[in-house]
């Protein structure tokens, strides 16, 4: 329920606990929208929630695959990975991310030493030629990275569909009780006092 990641008592600790922050936050951007509005560009960018949040669970199965030295099926490449198709739907897109998140805390549970080498892939352009090898630390760091620029993405993209921003989302997702914001509801939903009046 808190606004903020928890407390920390250590560096793994702290790690998986703003990535999952950070997880949170970017499936929040998703509460309450509609099948169309999942599917909705709307910034200068082609980019929808739907679309972010089912390649926020490739990115996370694809640096887990890497951690483990793990090979797994590509999917095709002509499915477009910041899109939903027309057989995927937000619910199954977060359904999978979930799964996929699962995966990596799996994996990391498994781990003890955060220092311990994750080797490059070679003959990646986006990757420097003198960097052979990162770290289990540094793929934690760079997941946080790469969920919270999404996220923010998503932010973006979901005040433009209907207004709705984070903690206000927050609050209706999580049913906060007594929250310190006013819920996000649907645009024309009543509260339990409104309809209590009858208004």
């Amino acid at each position: 329920m808190p606004g903020l990641a928890p407390p920390v008592a250590d560096e793994r600790s702290g790690l998986i606990a703003f990535l999952d922050q950070q997880r949170r936050l970017l499936r929040v951007a998703a509460h309450g929208l509609t099948e169309d509005q999942a599917r909705t560009a709307a910034a200068a960018s082609e980019l929808t929630i739907g679309g972010l949040i089912k390649h926020a669970a490739r990115c996370e199965r694809g640096w887990t695959d890497l951690v483990l030295q793990r090979e797994r099926t590509q999917p095709d490449a002509e499915d477009d990975e910041f899109v939903l198709g027309p057989d995927e739907t937000l619910a199954g897109a977060l359904a999978d991310y979930r799964a996929a998140t699962a995966e990596t805390d799996a994996a990391l549970a498994g781990i003890t030493d955060l220092g311990r080498p994750v080797p490059v892939p070679p003959g990646q352009v986006w990757i420097s030629a003198d960097v052979t090898q990162w770290s289990v630390r540094w793929v934690l760091l760079h997941l946080i990275e790469e969920t919270a620029r999404h996220g923010g993405h998503a932010d973006i993209i979901r005040e433009t569909i209907d207004g709705a921003t984070l903690y206000p989302l927050m609050a209706a997702a999580e049913s906060w009780p007594d929250p310190w914001f006013e819920p996000w509801r649907p645009a024309g939903a009543q509260t339990a006092e409104e309809r209590a009046a009858g208004r």
